[in-house]
């Protein structure tokens, strides 16, 4: 019988199989080497950490430990001036130094271990694009690879598994009669399986297994070419990514080692258990946000009390979208008005929930298009006197954002709010406003949530703090800390704070564009005859009484001199002088000491040109910008007054800013130039001009805004 192939076609068919094979086999490995390698990165970053703690603590602290006279003058000699290196020497390395006996080596290298091992127990890593260290470099570059290869691993091995026995027993009928001896003296029934086994190998390779192998190959051989900049890039682009990664892997490595957020073991392991459908989530969350999502879904009423920064809109977000998933239709949330465009904003960023805002003159039309279309209706507490139910209405959850506004069991809005509490099956309260301290105020939410444990706690609010308080109030009021749940996160949290123009603010503003008033119209918001008409002054004030009750202080800048005084005569005997150009440097420190003797909630109001430079402000960690600059540079200096050395808190940044406004205009711009220059730029003053907006640029805005305002009127 003719062999109808080549000897030599038959050897290459055979060695291209066996590569695919190992080839695949190896990729499908490699998400386990991965999570090795991780593993083992982020355990020698861990010890570099513990390392940079024991190389301050000078060898002579052995005998303040031990109330032993160890000669430590003989290992100064020998090379061993801290307990760091001590750590990584052997005993022998340590007796061999002259006038240190085995025994005293013994000793002291327990010693030095005991001092490592402490050290470690508080020690944690944070990863910054601050601090590019090899160590970092390889920890980041290593979930870099583990982020791109787990989906391909996924893929390789399923490959493998479904054509691993067709392929090697094809294999094996070919390989015994691929020479030319071989074939003359085998076997018919031998030859007739070896001509199979070479078309079906032929066949292997061009069909989808060979297609796919091919195309995972190439994908992993990218993977691998990729650098240590594409890395960093890619952290500091998707961060959540990475930390979520070290907490699944090396669970703890960041500092935080309680796998139950604080909640009593029993309930913890039924919310572990809780299930959860993120379909259409449109972020990655913490896993102490998704922690939160399964406690809001299995506990049905509770007091969310995260501490501001945490994240507590996406988590309702979350639990809304898991809730649709699973066939529920209507949600709403009821806020104050100053954060009622914020939330539509953050739903429809987040998720594919449908928003409808209830709010204005339109309320009523809206109402009744959410009653009929479902999705997420966001309404503000006044509004919800117009939000009248039919009797037998039921909706799916209901979300109150700064419940402590209905504290108050006697207000109208508390009974608005009551009122739509019967008609939902889940009920969500959240505020950032710590409430162990309020206890008369906690007692009121928990009761209107889960009325039981409010009636048993009403009597031992005396002592709200202590543990078995909290363990009885667990199953309804949940709050988490930011250094407990955030340990890993650079200490800069940034957020834009979008506010919706009331009518006379509108006008205003209005009037300001149609005049072409530059400097009026920058002022949105602001330019109001009475505060009590900007929105941006109800959210400010909001903003700084979340400070307060957190036990931060407040910087308040901006650009116009009549906006820092107007804030002033606001704020009153809360806000400290004023620093404006005018005030000379002496005067303006001794504002700064001031203010840094002041307690909590205290305010200082600044224009952005003066006390955004020079100056070191480290006694406030919450800084509000009432305007957009346009330039960047300004807003990076005067946040630097607090985010510098020897700041001990994270500092929040929070930008004022106005829907349909030049605000919004002046913001895009500048995101649309800031990515041109991370694109492109050098990192040279004259690039970092090109990040502003010049008077013919700003003109380009206010002749748009006419544009847009005309066209409103007509």
């Amino acid at each position: 019988m003719a062999r109808p192939f080549g000897k030599k076609d038959a050897k290459i068919l055979i060695g291209e199989h066996r590569q695919m094979l190992t080839q695949l086999e190896e990729i499908a490995a490699a998400a386990q080497a991965g999570r090795e390698s991780i593993k083992q990165y982020s355990d020698h970053l861990a010890a570099q950490s513990v390392l940079a703690i024991l190389r301050d603590i000078p060898v002579e602290e052995i005998n303040n430990r031990e109330k032993r006279s160890f000669r430590v003058k003989a290992l100064r000699e020998g090379g061993y001036q801290t307990i760091a290196d001590i750590v990584p020497a052997s005993v022998h390395a340590l007796a061999s130094v002259y006038g240190v006996s085995e025994d005293a080596a013994c000793a002291i290298k327990k010693v030095a271990d005991e001092m490592a091992s402490q050290a470690g127990q508080g020690c944690k890593i944070r990863l910054s694009t601050d601090d590019q260290s090899k160590e970092a470099t390889e920890l980041v570059s290593a979930i870099y690879r583990f982020r791109q290869v787990k989906p391909l691993s996924g893929i390789a091995e399923q490959l493998v598994k479904t054509n691993r026995t067709d392929v090697t027993a094809a294999l094996a009928d070919l390989e015994p009669v691929n020479g030319t001896l071989k074939w003359l003296f085998a076997a018919k029934d031998k030859k007739q399986k070896a001509m199979e086994a070479f078309c079906r190998l032929t066949e292997l390779k061009i069909d989808t297994y060979g297609t796919e192998a091919a195309s995972l190959l190439a994908e992993y051989q990218t993977v691998q070419e990729q650098t240590a900049s594409d890395a960093w890039d890619d952290f500091s682009a998707n961060p959540i990514q990475y930390f979520n990664v070290l907490e699944e892997i090396n669970p703890g490595i960041l500092g935080n080692d309680d796998a139950l957020y604080g909640l009593p073991e029993e309930l913890a392991r039924e919310i572990q258990d809780e299930c959860w459908f993120p379909d259409g989530l449109l972020c990655e969350l913490r896993r102490y946000q998704e922690w939160g999502v399964r406690y809001i879904l299995h506990q049905e009423r509770v007091l969310l009390g995260d501490e501001m920064g945490l994240g507590k809109t996406v988590q309702a977000i979350a639990a809304m979208v898991s809730l649709k998933n699973t066939g529920a239709s209507h949600f709403m949330v009821v806020c104050p008005a100053s954060v009622i465009t914020n939330w539509c904003r953050e739903i429809r960023k987040m998720s594919r929930l449908t928003v409808i805002k209830i709010h204005g003159s339109s309320r009523t039309d809206a109402f009744q298009s959410w009653l009929k279309t479902g999705g997420v209706a966001v309404t503000t507490y006044e509004t919800t006197a117009y939000c009248t139910l039919p009797d037998a209405f039921r909706f799916s959850m209901l979300v109150v954002d700064e419940a402590h506004y209905i504290k108050n069991p006697e207000a109208k809005r508390t009974k608005n709010v009551k009122a739509l509490c019967t008609h939902a099956e889940r009920l969500l309260f959240m505020t950032g406003t710590a409430l162990e301290n309020k206890a008369e105020e906690m007692v009121s939410l928990i009761s209107m949530l889960q009325p039981q444990i409010g009636a048993r706690i009403r009597s031992m609010t005396f002592m709200s703090s202590a543990p078995q308080f909290r363990k009885i109030i667990a199953p309804v009021y949940y709050r988490r800390k930011r250094e407990d749940v955030l340990t890993e996160l650079p200490d800069l949290i940034e957020s834009k704070e979008w506010c919706s123009m009331s009518p006379a603010e509108e006008a205003a503003y209005e009037q300001a564009v149609l005049s072409g008033n530059f400097t009026e119209s920058r002022r949105v918001s602001w330019n109001v005859s009475d505060l009590s008409d900007s929105s941006k002054a109800a959210r400010l004030t909001e903003l700084i009484e979340e400070a307060e009750a957190d036990g931060r202080k407040v910087i308040v800048f901006s650009f116009f001199l009549d906006t820092v005084r107007k804030i002033s005569l606001l704020l009153g005997k809360r806000c400290i002088d004023t620093i404006t150009g005018a005030v000379t440097p002496e005067r303006r420190q001794e504002i700064i000491d001031a203010f840094d003797q002041a307690p909590a909630g205290t305010v200082l109001a600044a224009q952005i040109q003066s006390g955004g430079t020079g100056l070191n402000i480290q006694a406030a960690s919450v800084v509000i910008i009432c305007e957009p600059q346009l330039k960047p540079s300004v807003e990076n200096q005067a946040i630097s007054r607090a985010y510098r050395m020897g700041q001990t808190r994270n500092v929040l940044v929070y930008r004022l800013l106005c829907e349909d406004s030049v605000d919004e205009r002046i913001m895009s711009l500048l995101e649309d130039k800031q990515a041109i220059f991370d694109a492109f730029a050098d990192r040279s003053e004259a690039a970092d001009e090109s990040r502003e907006i010049d008077e013919k640029t700003f003109g380009d805005i206010i002749r748009a805004e006419i544009d847009r305002i005309n066209a409103k009127r007509k």
